[in-house]
């Protein structure tokens, strides 16, 4: 169970990161943020069975089915799934010859990422025995008992 102190922290890094990278997500589709297709790198487009187009809107699909995992209840594998997808992506960048400091930046939310993930395993540690299955994390979690 987390303090007060970690509880407010553990909501900021799940809403942050749930809704930017569903924002993310979603602009794969409209590109009104960016344009996404410039940070693929051409290695990676060249290894692609894919257009890159085709690829950005499947990438915008994966990310906000992750965010959908973060803002609800299953936040944990949700984060490390980000935290993950985060190194992929900086290392993706990094492959490109140019947007490094992109690359820092999501190294960066991929530690977030993974930090969220650890403190909601503090938060909610995992039991066999649940008193609900609220979609929204909000689970009474007890510990399971022997007979």
């Amino acid at each position: 169970m987390l303090n007060k102190k970690l509880n407010s922290s553990w909501w900021a890094l799940r809403v942050g990161i749930g809704l930017a990278a569903f924002l993310a997500g979603a602009d794969k589709f409209f590109n009104v943020l960016t344009d996404w297709g410039m940070y693929l790198s051409p290695v990676a487009e060249k290894l692609l069975p894919v257009s890159g187009e085709t690829f950005m809107h499947l990438a915008g699909i994966v990310e906000m089915a992750v965010a959908l995992a973060i803002l609800t209840r299953w936040t944990r594998i949700g984060a490390y799934i980000a935290s993950v997808w985060l190194l992929l992506i900086a290392v993706n960048l990094l492959t490109s010859g140019g947007f490094f400091d992109i690359a820092v930046r999501d190294v960066e939310i991929a530690i977030a990422a993974f930090t969220l993930a650890q403190l909601t395993a503090l938060k909610r540690p995992v039991s066999v025995a649940k008193t609900s299955s609220s979609i929204f994390g909000t689970d009474t979690v007890r510990p399971a008992t022997t007979a």
